[in-house]
């Protein structure tokens, strides 16, 4: 760590809350494409998407940009929750034409966060129904309605209770399953579970307004269900007359081969909820609601910046490049994940601290262990995988309890993404020596 970096990290902790980030040393200063730069000069290869905000590349595109630099010098705020203005307009129409039919109502918000409390909302007043359904292990925010949702880390709820009326049960994580049973002989009992507990002992059916889920889940470990829990919870949801919202905050636009994450397994939502990448870098966040449901009365929900006009234009040419380039989007996320799966799975077979191997597209999770046949977590050596990366020049995040996500840019240079691929590898190899020599 040089004296610039110690200086800028020490100069951070006198005046910025420590309840946002974790250790990571990285001070950002530049970046574009596949590669980020910090204030010292040194060279990373993105692995993180800077949380699942650049797929499209780090600082977004060129256009996105210039869109932006534009509008700034146009009209920044037209106070669209009051006023119109029609380039939101245009823009709701670009993103509602990756949408299936009969979706046709946006609310705009700044971040996922609040995109899933407008969800909360919505589907409170569009039902007349109190109770939410929600996973453990899952992730929608840290504002209250949405953390009422959010099951991921004790320290996230922790002296904040009590919550809106949410029943927690367990997702399908095949690797740890809470039933102990394995797939697919499992007969799916964690949608059985749903039918023969909660909602039989705690609460009907009927109260229920929503169940809101990850298509894949992502603080919670980069969880992939099969296809088969989706579709029992479209199954429970149409039986109860319940709303199907999916959280596609940190899976969607792309991430996972679709644009839609949910549509990888075959199934509708009501609702979705999107952020994140959605403005390539700028504040925006998007909830988008099935015709047939109706509309909330006036008044009922609203904010100060959604739809500003800055954070619109950038993803307004973020909408309109995917649906340029879909096919080649699709088939880079397809191949380019497949290559990454082989790469993590022969590194899987090479080390013991390697427990699974899982993802959807390029939205893919590491998970370590101790030991393959104990499976107990191992964060530490997890946190020191990511510690090397990041030594060797790769960025990385972890979530989970000792699980990487590898989340690169879906555009990623063949060459960089090998690269940052044999830098993983080699921080996992010592990583997995020193566990071995620890063991001994």
């Amino acid at each position: 760590m040089t004296d610039k970096i110690r200086k800028a990290i020490a100069r951070d902790r006198k005046v910025i809350m420590p309840s946002t980030r974790g250790g990571t040393r990285f001070v950002a200063s530049r970046g574009e494409g596949d590669i980020v730069y910090d204030i010292s000069g040194n060279r990373f290869i993105d692995f993180s998407t800077f949380i699942g905000v650049y797929n499209l590349g780090v600082n977004s595109t060129k256009q996105a940009r210039e869109a932006a630099k534009r509008q700034i010098d146009t009209l920044m705020h037209a106070a669209f929750t009051d006023y119109y203005a029609e380039l939101p307009v245009e823009f709701a129409e670009n993103l509602l034409s990756l949408f299936p039919r009969g979706f046709g109502k946006i609310f705009f918000s700044n971040s996922g966060t609040e995109s899933i409390e407008a969800a909360i909302k919505y589907s409170k007043i569009l039902t007349k129904r109190q109770y939410l359904l929600a996973f453990y292990n899952s992730f929608h925010g840290r504002t209250y309605g949405s953390l009422s949702l959010t099951s991921s880390k004790l320290t996230q709820r922790e002296h904040l209770g009590p919550f809106n009326s949410v029943v927690h049960v367990p997702y399908a994580y095949c690797y740890r399953c809470p039933f102990g049973k394995e797939y697919p002989s499992c007969g799916m009992a964690c949608v059985d579970f749903i039918k023969k507990y909660p909602l039989s002992k705690e609460v009907s059916g009927k109260e229920v307004a929503a169940i809101f889920v990850e298509p894949v889940q992502g603080e919670g470990g980069y969880v992939v269900p099969p296809k088969e829990f989706i579709k029992g919870l479209r199954e429970i949801a149409d039986d109860n007359g319940m709303l199907l919202v999916s959280d596609e905050v940190q899976a969607g636009a792309m991430r996972t081969g679709k644009f839609l994450a949910m549509d990888n397994f075959g199934v509708q939502a009501d609702i979705y909820s999107m952020a994140k990448s959605l403005g390539g870098g700028l504040p925006i966040g998007a909830t988008i609601v099935r015709n047939s449901l109706g509309v909330p009365p006036e008044g009922a929900h609203s904010n100060t910046y959604g739809g500003n006009l800055v954070a619109v234009a950038a993803a307004n040419e973020l909408v309109k490049y995917v649906k340029k380039n879909m096919k080649s989007l699709e088939d880079q996320t397809r191949v380019k994940g497949r290559h990454i799966m082989e790469r993590l799975n022969q590194m899987k077979e090479r080390y013991e601290i390697i427990g699974d191997v899982r993802g959807l597209g390029m939205m893919i999770g590491i998970e370590f262990v101790r030991d393959k046949k104990s499976k107990i977590p191992a964060p530490k050596e997890r946190d020191k995988v990511v510690e090397e990366a990041f030594d060797g020049g790769l960025l990385m995040l972890p979530c989970g309890n000792s699980t990487i996500r590898v989340i690169p840019p879906i555009t990623i240079a063949q060459k960089n993404l090998d690269e940052g691929l044999d830098i993983l590898e080699d921080a996992i190899r010592k990583v997995n020596a020193a566990s071995n020599a620890k063991s001994a």
